[in-house]
């Protein structure tokens, strides 16, 4: 009978008669047998785990060395941008370190101090420099001054819209105190009419401040002087008054970020053409109707012009011969006039000529002979997108702000006419190391048109007295001219603050 069967651990086999004895193990040995891969597993994981646990223990700086070597699921594109990212030395975070503030002036304050500046921006930051110094020895308090609203340009900018009103703060609060306004109180008083208002003396010095002006604000604790422009003298000041003022005009005064920022696209912009010449072009139709001058105007125009001068009261002259002012060099040059005499004192043809001026009288038909002489004839409505000049429509005070930033950097800056801004400009170019400021002599330069334009005088004289002329009025150093008793006659001080600038020697050997 063939069949198997297994008992007690006999394995019994059938066809064959026998009978075969197989030798099994004991349950402990097979137990054990099963335990020595657990036992080992187990035994390997301490092991592991304890070394990782030595690895953590000894810190941050060995510990991501020996484990950033373990193998990763990381990709192999993943795995080279970390290598690279590690050979990198990390970026060091930029620490903007803010200027000390000065420490502020203590003083016995005698009282509060407004202003109204009148006229345009350059009339009024002159102004404004005056009154911080009136203020200053006065020992009063100033409030931030009110700019004119109500000149011919109608502009409604604030202080704060032009001039960053917290550094002007700052920046002189160890000279005397500004207040944005006038504490509470004190306003209160203000609007029933408790304070007192007058415009100051022309060209006054500093006892006239002390011995006029301060009594009133002891006596009224608040005194607004509504006119300031021209209200301290050019000469005759003690030392510390004249740098004052320069430390305002020169310091103190900075443009909002709004008007510096695109103030530097705009010289950017002229600067990757190469070298520029601003043109201060006073051919607007508000400066002809003040001056009554009117060369090279048509009949037309000459009319309109004397029916505007008629049409605002302040103006006070109305009845002028501007063929009489014209030859006394009191007119601004027509940009006729000035192609000749750029052509004359050799500028490059293809120089960049930037007009800093509002809207030419008469348009191109007046700008025909600038712009045929030097085709690169830019501005800054022509530099720009009209939607960067969006913000500075309707507000002169604020373009005149950007056309002062580019005349400060020009290679040279040339006015046609004295008025506010070419003194002004003039005088911080001088503090800047004598930057080329090309003085026109109109008188003279009349004279000099006239006989070439009517051929009595050829263009090779005509280009060598205009050359000579002009060879020592580039803006250099010199002494301000100082006329007693005639002020208004003398240098003015903002255009040659001689009291605050460098020894022109030292700057030709620096």
């Amino acid at each position: 009978m063939g069949w198997k069967a297994t008992m007690g651990g006999v394995k019994v086999a059938g066809g064959g008669g026998g009978v075969e004895k197989v030798r099994c193990p004991s349950v402990a040995a097979v137990a054990r047998s099963r335990m020595r891969p657990w036992v080992l597993r187990a035994t390997t994981t301490v092991l592991l785990w304890t070394c990782v646990m030595q690895l953590t223990a000894v810190g941050e700086r060995w510990g991501p060395r020996v484990l950033k070597g373990w193998p990763s699921c990381r990709t192999a594109q993943e795995a080279a941008s970390a290598a690279l990212a590690a050979t990198r030395l990390p970026m060091p975070v930029p620490v903007v370190e803010k200027a000390p503030l000065p420490p502020k002036r203590i003083y016995r304050n005698n009282g509060y101090l407004m202003v109204s500046c009148n006229g345009g921006l350059n009339q009024m930051r002159a102004a404004i420099c005056d009154m911080v110094v009136i203020a200053r020895y006065l020992n009063v308090t100033l409030i931030v001054p009110e700019l004119d609203k109500t000149s011919f340009w109608n502009d409604p900018s604030e202080f704060q819209d032009i001039f960053d009103v917290e550094h002007f703060i700052t920046s002189l609060r160890d000279e005397v105190r500004i207040l944005r306004e006038l504490p509470p109180r004190v306003k209160r008083r203000v609007e029933l009419g408790m304070f007192h208002s007058m415009p100051p003396i022309s060209w006054s010095d500093i006892s006239y401040y002390r011995n006029k002006i301060l009594p009133l604000i002891r006596k009224h604790k608040v005194l607004h002087l509504n006119r300031t422009d021209a209200r301290l003298a050019n000469n005759g000041l003690p030392l510390d008054v004249q740098k004052l003022r320069c430390r305002v005009n020169f310091g103190s005064l900075k443009f909002t970020s709004d008007i510096e920022e695109l103030g530097r696209r705009v010289i950017r912009l002229l600067r990757q053409n190469g070298p520029f010449l601003v043109l201060h072009l006073r051919y607007e139709m508000d400066m002809l109707a003040f001056s009554g001058c009117t060369e090279g105007c048509t009949r037309e125009e000459a009319d309109e012009l004397t029916r505007m001068r008629y049409a605002y009261p302040w103006w006070k002259e109305k009845v002028i011969n501007s063929y009489a002012k014209r030859k006394d060099g009191l007119c601004p040059l027509t940009p006729e006039e000035i192609a000749l005499v750029l052509r004359a004192l050799d500028i490059d043809r293809s120089m960049q000529i930037y007009i800093a001026a509002g809207e030419i009288y008469g348009g191109k038909r007046r700008m025909a002979a600038l712009t045929s002489a030097y085709p690169n004839v830019v501005r800054k409505e022509t530099l720009l997108q009209p939607s960067d000049l969006m913000f500075f429509q309707n507000h002169s005070s604020q373009m005149a702000a950007l056309d002062y930033l580019v005349s400060l950097e020009s290679d040279i800056f040339v006015p046609t006419y004295d008025g506010n801004m070419a003194k002004v400009v003039e005088g911080h170019r001088r503090f800047m190391g004598f930057k080329k400021t090309i003085l026109l002599d109109r008188k003279l330069i009349v004279e000099l048109v006239d006989q070439y334009n009517s051929g009595s005088m050829l263009w090779d004289e005509f280009s060598s007295l205009i050359k000579s002329v002009h060879a020592n009025r580039m803006g250099a150093a010199s002494k301000r001219t100082v006329i007693h008793d005639k002020p208004k006659e003398e240098d003015y001080f903002y255009a040659n603050p001689q009291e605050c600038l460098r020894d022109p020697n030292l700057l030709r050997t620096s």
